[in-house]
């Protein structure tokens, strides 16, 4: 088939906007001429992806939440499916969001196109049994963190360890001063960064207990500036709407995006549970991870989580290294005494400092051309080349 490749590519949110875009840049190194198409966001628009929708509306987290958008998301899964299946690409690579992707994977290997899945699910936390679904729906998973590939073996699924683009991205040490530079701030200023989430439905259960925090530890420090970068504009808008309305007395600025200069610039970090973490370990920055959901959802996912920690820092040192406070726990006094720890205890901040960059070494692996690399081979194997 030549070189003039035509692959199909979904990623349903920031993280995987990144992750994608990175595999489309380096595939596209090797083979100039070819096209991607499927659901992307700013990111992967750049670097040459088609998108049928705005990857916004995949974005949704939360088996309750996901209920009020069911029907649109099943609507969308079943015409990019009638879509490839009518104009087959030469490679299907869903980018994580795992139930939306792996039921369309699945879908289309039926058909006999090659499927990939970039990140592998969290078989190894939760629902560890979905190991043979992906055995049925994907040819090759794409895994970010060498732990992973252990939990695949009773099916022998292809796995490659890639590590992980924000290693990459992230220098092994941070100037700080240079970093503060960007936001002006003062010799003597505290600068702590809030990160509720990049979707709509973190930032609704989690921007007011942040909000709250920071207004309990303006309390009890001086000269603190709390610095919160959106996502997008709908994150922006909604976060603007709420300080304006209840936190205009706080000394908060709201920025457009620019998380990881925001987080470069801080001296603790309060923050949503999610991707965002592993930057934050990058930036080797102390952080207090918490998460809130509806209370439906957590009562759910607490029945099925099997692992002793929910925050990647935690999972990949497999300690303690963050605290990670969760639902009912998410209250001020309680956010903003392990946030003081984060910024005074000079021992503890020492030592993660030490663990953060073992970590960093771990996934510095230059994932982009290394997943670029297992495609490339997958598509050999299949004649695509």
């Amino acid at each position: 088939m030549g070189t003039h490749l035509r692959i199909g590519i979904v990623a349903g949110e920031a993280s995987g906007d990144i992750l994608g875009a990175g595999l489309i840049k380096a595939l596209k190194k090797r083979y100039p001429d070819a096209e991607f198409e499927g659901i992307g966001g700013e990111l992967m628009l750049a670097a040459g992806c088609k998108s049928h929708i705005p990857m916004e509306r995949l974005s949704v987290m939360g088996l309750v939440e996901v209920l009020g958008r069911l029907r649109e998301l099943l609507k969308v899964r079943r015409s990019l499916a009638d879509h490839f299946i009518q104009n087959p690409p030469d490679l299907f690579i869903g980018v994580d969001a795992p139930d939306f992707n792996l039921k369309l994977e699945g879908w289309l290997r039926e058909k006999g196109i090659p499927t990939v899945h970039y990140v592998s699910p969290s078989v190894w936390a939760w629902k560890q049994k979905r190991i043979y679904k992906i055995k049925r729906t994907t040819d090759l998973v794409l895994s970010l963190f060498p732990f992973e590939a252990q939990h695949y073996a009773p099916t022998q699924q292809s796995v490659a360890f890639v590590g992980h683009p924000l290693a990459d991205m992230v220098p092994s040490r941070v100037d700080l001063p240079a970093a503060q530079q960007q936001f002006a701030v003062e010799e003597d200023e505290t600068i702590i960064a809030i990160l509720p989430g990049s979707r709509g439905s973190e930032v609704k259960y989690l921007a007011e207990p942040f909000l709250d925090t920071a207004r309990w530890l303006s309390e009890r420090l001086d000269n603190v500036r709390f610095v919160i970068p959106a996502a997008n504009e709908h994150r922006h808008d909604q976060l603007h709407t709420l300080i304006t309305e209840k936190y205009s007395d706080l000394n908060i600025q709201l920025v457009m995006k620019h998380s990881r200069e925001v987080m470069a610039s801080s001296d603790a970090i309060l923050i949503a549970s999610g991707t965002a973490t592993l930057e934050a370990t990058l930036l080797q920055k102390p952080m207090v991870v918490a998460y809130k959901m509806a209370g439906l959802t957590y009562s759910i996912y607490s029945r099925m989580i099997k692992t002793r920690f929910v925050s990647l820092p935690n999972l990949l040192a497999d300690e303690e290294l963050v605290p990670e406070i969760l639902q009912d726990e998410v209250r001020p006094e309680v956010l903003g005494e392990a946030v003081l720890r984060a910024l005074n205890d000079d021992a503890y901040r020492s030592y993660l400092a030490g663990r953060f960059s073992e970590i960093h070494a771990q996934l510095h692996q230059n994932a982009d051309e290394r997943a670029a690399d297992a495609v490339e081979q997958l598509l050999k194997s299949r004649g695509r080349l």
